[in-house]
């Protein structure tokens, strides 16, 4: 079957995603700067899960020009994904309300972890249909970002639990900046 109900489902579920974030950003009460200012742990948290999901979404629009067709196993595995990236307006709003405080930014962390994991699975099951020689196969060998940042999650996770939650949101920060470099792996094999 054709892709195309797979891709026009997840841009809008990602987009329901970011809206539900922004949602969550309460206007304060007062007029001054230091009203506004008291909103600063959830604007950043909106930030970083802004940047992650953009991540998402731009890596799995990439994955999928590399695709000719999905399967059931497919479709299952996209939905696992949406289906941990839904849970990000959850973890960053409990996150930012809680000013990074250290079981909010472990969830939060473990939510990225499976994100990750859920990714993986949905590129394992496209490879498994397309073939070991597939334009994706070929594409993700020897994914470096993608497995170091499966550790930083793992580490974060303990990290923010062992009281060291402002170094373990560090990490997930940095993970963030490393991917806002453009992974062009799979533009590389697409060109001609």
């Amino acid at each position: 079957m054709g892709k195309a109900r797979l891709e026009a489902f997840s841009d809008g579920v990602t987009a329901i995603i970011i809206t539900i974030m922004v949602l969550e950003m309460k206007v304060p009460h007062g007029d001054s700067w230091a009203e506004l200012s008291k909103l600063g742990p959830v604007f950043l948290s909106y930030v970083l899960s802004f940047i992650y999901v953009g991540i998402y979404w731009n890596n799995h629009h990439h994955m999928l020009h590399a695709v000719k067709q999905v399967n059931g196993a497919v479709l299952w595995a996209n939905l696992h994904l949406l289906f941990w990236l839904s849970l990000m307006p959850f973890s960053t709003g409990w996150m930012g309300e809680n000013h990074f405080s250290s079981l909010p930014v472990a969830v939060y962390a473990f939510d990225l972890l499976m994100c990750a994991v859920a990714y993986n699975v949905l590129q394992w099951q496209i490879i498994r249909l397309h073939g070991a020689e597939s334009i994706l196969a070929k594409a993700v060998r020897g994914d470096i970002k993608g497995k170091g940042s499966v550790v930083a999650y793992v580490v974060a996770i303990p990290m923010a639990l062992s009281g060291y939650a402002w170094l373990a949101g560090a990490l997930l920060i940095a993970v963030a900046l490393i991917w806002l470099i453009p992974d062009r792996r799979i533009e590389k094999v697409l060109e001609p």
